[in-house]
Order: C-alpha cells, then sequence, then structure tokens
C-alpha cells in the first residue's frame, strides 16, 4: 500500500493569468523544493503548477516500485491541466526535472513556448554506475543526495536513500532525452552552478550544445550548490524565468 504524501510534498497550482508555468522537481525531491519558485511566478501573474511525480515525497520504497512511464505520463497530465487553462505554457525545472522538461519539449513542440532548467541531470560522472545493472538487484538502496544547499536556512524534502531500481529507471530515460535534444528548438534559460555536488555542470554545457534551439543563454550561479531554488541566489532565478517567460510568449 503506498505511504502518505509527506507535509509540505504535496502538488500546488495557482491560478493566474493565461499564461501557465509547468514546474517538474528533481529525483527523489519533491514540489517542496519549487514552492518559492512557484508563488514568486504567480506574484508576477502567472499561472502555476507543480505536480508531484509519482514514487516521489512519500517514502522511498514507493520509488522503488516506480518506472519512468510514471514520471512521463505525471508530466503530461500537468501540461495537459495547464494547456486547459492557458494560452501559453512554459515548463521550468530542477535537476532530473529537467531532463523531464527537456523530453516534454521534443515530444509537445506545439504546447510548449520555452524551457528553464536548474542545474538540469541527463548524465552523471560516478564510474560505479556501470555496474548499476547488476548491482539494483544486490543492493537496495545507495546513501541520498538532497538539499546540497550552500548558504540558506532552507532545507530540501528529499529522500535520504536513492532506490537503485528507480536511479536505473532515470538513467534510461536520460538516455531518451540525449537522443532526442536535436529536436528542442524552443528558447532555453540554464541555470547552472559552478559548485554543484550532485550533478556535474557539464551537463548544462551538453544540453546547450546538442539542442536545437538557436536561443539558449546559459547562466552561472557563482555562490549556489544543486538546489538553488532554495539557496542565497533563488531571487536571481525566480527573476530572471519570470522574465523569461513574458518574452518567449511574446
Amino acid at each position: 500500500m503506498p505511504y502518505p504524501i509527506l507535509t509540505d510534498a504535496e502538488p500546488f497550482t495557482f491560478q493566474g493569468n493565461e499564461l501557465g508555468v509547468l514546474l517538474l522537481h528533481g529525483f527523489t525531491g519533491s514540489p517542496q523544493g519549487l514552492r518559492l519558485w512557484g508563488e514568486a511566478l504567480h506574484r508576477g501573474g502567472l499561472t502555476v503548477h507543480c505536480p508531484l511525480l509519482p514514487g516521489h515525497g512519500t517514502h522511498w520504497r514507493d520509488l522503488a516500485v516506480t518506472r519512468y512511464s510514471a514520471w512521463e505520463e505525471a508530466s503530461l497530465a500537468g501540461l495537459a491541466l495547464l494547456t486547459e487553462r492557458c494560452e501559453q505554457v512554459v515548463v521550468c525545472s530542477l535537476s532530473f526535472g529537467g531532463a523531464l522538461a527537456l523530453h516534454l519539449a521534443a515530444r509537445r513542440p506545439d504546447e510548449i513556448r520555452g524551457v528553464v532548467a536548474v542545474n538540469p541531470w541527463l548524465y552523471s560522472t560516478d564510474r560505479r554506475l556501470a555496474l548499476l545493472p547488476l548491482l539494483k538487484h544486490l543492493v537496495p538502496t545507495a546513501p541520498g543526495v538532497g538539499s546540497d544547499i550552500a548558504d540558506s536556512p532552507l532545507k530540501e524534502l528529499a529522500y535520504e536513500r536513492v532506490p537503485l531500481k528507480a536511479l536505473a529507471a532515470a538513467r534510461a530515460l536520460q538516455a531518451v532525452v540525449k537522443a532526442e535534444l536535436g529536436q528542442v528548438a524552443q528558447p532555453l534559460l540554464l541555470y547552472v552552478s559552478r559548485q554543484d555536488h550532485v550533478v556535474p555542470p557539464g551537463n548544462t554545457t551538453f544540453i546547450a550544445e546538442r539542442a536545437g534551439s538557436t536561443d539558449v543563454e546559459v547562466v552561472w550561479l557563482e555562490r549556489s550548490y544543486h538546489v538553488a531554488t532554495l539557496d542565497c541566489e533563488r531571487d536571481r532565478i525566480f527573476d530572471g524565468s519570470l522574465e523569461f517567460v513574458r518574452r518567449v510568449t511574446g
């Protein structure tokens, strides 16, 4: 039986104008890590929706039995909710949410006007992951990677353990997204932390160089770590993404 949703991990929707933003959280995280971002975008007048991705925001055991098709379906459902209410939609994301955002952009080009990704995650450099196809059957979990924050009293609500079967599922989706980057033609705004202890900053460069878009801006964050949406430069992300949404929606 699924575990109950943790306090503050609930999905959220803020009704605003005809411009919509779909927020997608990261692997083992929850909407809690994006709520301040969502509130800032809503103060700017936008309609905002942040779904809780399946297997997240409860207990890592739920995530361990979740396939990546469930994350894909949840992100598509979130997009559908906004396209019903809004004239134009932009997808904003953190970490693994960036992979989902790019996947949506490639698959639904007529429904998405642009993508904002903060420390997007498409690959890892940990050599131990080469053993993941075997390890996932022998070792249930690894230590969690949540709340990598440099200078903020805020903490990310994330699992303390990473289920290896779910990690393998995430990597399978990432392989799909890497192959379809050339189909992503929408404007991209990419924020990348100079010091990130979870995702190599090279992920952002990889996306910028391989995406099919001719409108790509990379913004370096000098003082924030991985969960930059809760870190000391979060207002820079909030203000910049609001300006981006207004620009790409005309």
